[in-house]
């Protein structure tokens, strides 16, 4: 399974979204949020939910625990 960093930025550059529309969307800055992407710091537990919710995926899928990205979805 790919890592935490990995993972996010495989769903940033699949849904065509540059580091500052997400940044923005979720409400942090830019710089933060390449040092999730940079794996330089984690996010806090309601980063992953924006983050989560933005992409539309699983925490799960966002944490490389499952190659599902809808398995949050019944």
């Amino acid at each position: 399974m790919l890592s935490f960093p990995t993972k996010l930025k495989e769903t940033r550059i699949k849904t065509q979204c540059s580091q500052k529309q997400v940044a923005e969307g979720i409400g942090i800055s830019e710089t933060l949020y390449q040092k999730y992407e940079y794996g330089k710091t984690k996010p806090a537990y309601d980063v992953i939910i924006k983050l989560c919710d933005y992409f539309d995926v699983s925490a799960d899928y966002l944490l490389g625990r499952t190659n599902n990205p809808n398995s949050h979805k019944s």
